[in-house]
Parts: structure tokens; sequence; C-alpha cells
């Protein structure tokens, strides 16, 4: 913690207490920092917000992850609570500012800090009057006031254990928005080098691939389509694009389990950038509605919507 900082004192719900402490198992926090316990939005997040203050880098990192790749629909639900602390909008603002959807949820909340309406303001989310500095101090979600003791964090959630509850005094200043650990991934990527660039495409969640996919340097965009992670949702969206690096059309034309997927057998059909003899093989097993959508369209190579006509023509001839 920065020397001197400001602490900020919450307190978590009896559903979020096992889970508090550096006593409790690695893997029981590991499962908390992921989001995958069952509890309210408004615990949840405060859990995990704590636990991006755990020692151990990996539970730190996940919940970091965590925070960072939480959808809209979850963060509508969440800013529509009036209680929500202020420091969790202040990171939330940090993190979300981008989405277009949550400016208003922002805006409006009753305990937007001065600072995150400042910040929000600065990088033109929206403009926002800040409510009125709180002179008594900030207060936790039951209206107690911070605390500026030193007691143990983990001796709190043991004493706690039992009455179901546990205060967590947090540095003010841990997540700073300058911070690397919350910079946007895009921002992130910008100072990356490339051998971090291929393993963060290897191994990254679905932010990382969305913008890694992008990435000049066809080692890095060739990458992401090997991560494990990868959906066919996905596959499908990089299918349609007009990629400009051939190597990951032909990792996803390799892939057994993807090309099953005859939509994605479609999109590979049509992109320009499928070897022809992988396309035509493809044309082969669409439908007769597929073929003949194809065989019209002049967005594609001439070559496979002449191929998509002749199939189409030998099977009518077929069913004569």
């Amino acid at each position: 913690m920065t020397q001197g900082a400001e602490k900020v004192t919450f307190r978590i719900s009896s559903a979020a207490a096992p889970y508090v402490g550096t006593d409790k198992p690695r893997e029981q926090r590991l499962q908390a920092a992921a989001g995958k316990v069952p509890l309210e939005p408004g615990d949840l997040v405060l859990l995990v917000y704590y636990l991006c203050h755990d020692p151990d880098p990996e539970v730190k990192r996940t919940a970091m992850e965590t925070l960072r790749g939480l959808d809209v629909a979850f963060l509508i639900r969440l800013l529509g609570d009036p209680q929500l602390h202020p420091r969790i909008l202040d990171v939330l603002a940090k993190l979300h500012f981008e989405k277009t959807e949550l400016a208003e949820l922002f805006a409006g909340h009753p305990l937007l800090s001065e600072r995150a309406a400042a910040f929000l303001a600065e990088r033109g989310t929206f403009t926002v009057l800040a409510p009125e500095p709180d002179l008594t101090g900030p207060s936790d979600q039951t209206g107690q006031t911070d605390q500026t003791d030193q007691t143990d964090q983990t001796d709190q959630a043991a004493q706690a254990a039992e009455a179901g509850t546990a205060e967590i005094a947090e540095d003010s200043e841990a997540v700073d928005e300058e911070d690397e650990k919350f910079q946007s991934k895009y921002q992130q990527a910008q100072s990356m080098g490339i051998s971090d660039k291929i393993k963060t495409a290897l191994t990254g969640d679905k932010e990382w691939r969305n913008i890694l996919i992008k990435d000049a340097n066809k080692l890095v965009s060739g990458a992401v389509v090997k991560n494990p992670r990868m959906t066919e949702g996905e596959v499908l969206t990089i299918a349609k694009s007009a990629v400009q690096n051939d190597e990951i059309i032909r990792v996803i034309c390799s892939n057994k389990e993807w090309v099953k997927n005859p939509l994605i057998r479609k999109a590979l059909a049509e992109n320009n950038k499928t070897p022809l003899p992988v396309a035509l093989r493809f044309v082969a097993t669409l439908s007769d509605k597929e073929l003949a959508m194809m065989g019209k369209s002049k967005n594609i190579s001439s070559v496979i919507a002449s191929q998509a006509r002749r199939i189409l023509n030998n099977k009518n001839k077929d069913n004569r």
C-alpha cells in the first residue's frame, strides 16, 4: 500500500465472508476472483475488488480480469443499486467508461464521486455535474464511516467468520487510473513486446483475442486462433471478416471441429483468403439455398460462384 494513503472500509456479507482472507484456500479464492460464486451483483463485485488486492499474483490477476470483463447487462443491474460504494463506482468508471450504454447510469448515480465524475468528463464520455462532496468522509454500504486502524485483514476475516461479516480496509489508491493493471487492455497492448503479445494471444480471454486478432504482426494475430478458449462464434466472425493474415484462415480450415459448423464452412467458402481447393470442397457441402445465394453473389470469387451454380444445376438435373 502507498504510505499514508487513505483507507476505505467495506462490509462484506455473510455469503461473501468464506472467501475473504489469506487463510482461505487458494482455489476457493481463485474461484471467487473469477466471479464463479453464487452472490448478488453488489456482493460479488465488492468481493472481486477485494481480491484484486490479494497477495497471490494469480488471484489478483484473475480478479482484475473479472472486473474488466463484466458484461453490460451485469453492469446495468449493478449500477441500478443506489447504495453501490463510491470506490466500486470509481473502479467501474475507469474500466468501462467506453461503454456508452452505461453513461446515463454513471451520470445519474447518487454516489458517483467527484473524482469519478471528473475522470468521465475528461474522457468525453458525458458531461456530468459532480455530486456535492461528502464532508463526513466516505462511508461503507451500511453508513459506517471509514476507519483508519491497522487491524490485519486476516484477523478481521477470522473474527468475522462467526458474525457473518468482514470489514476490509483497503488502500484507496491501490487502483489508480494510470496503473498498468487497470489500464484498458488496448492500452496495455500498445506497450507490449511481440513475445508478450503472442503469449497473451495464446492464453488471453475474449477481450484480449478481439484486440490481438487485429494486430499487424502476423505471428501475433495467428496465435489468437490457436488459443484453446476460442469459441465457434469468434471463429465465425473471423471467417466472415476481411482478415489480412492467411495463416489465420489456414488454421481455421484445418480445425476439424470448427469446420463441422455449416455457417463457418459457408463463411470460409466465401472468404477470398481461403485456399481455393479448400473453398471448393466446402462449397460442395452447402445447402441448395446457400448454393443459390452464393451463385448470385457479386462479392465472392467468380470461381466459387460458378462452382455453386454448377453444383446446384447438377442437383436439379438429378432430381428430375
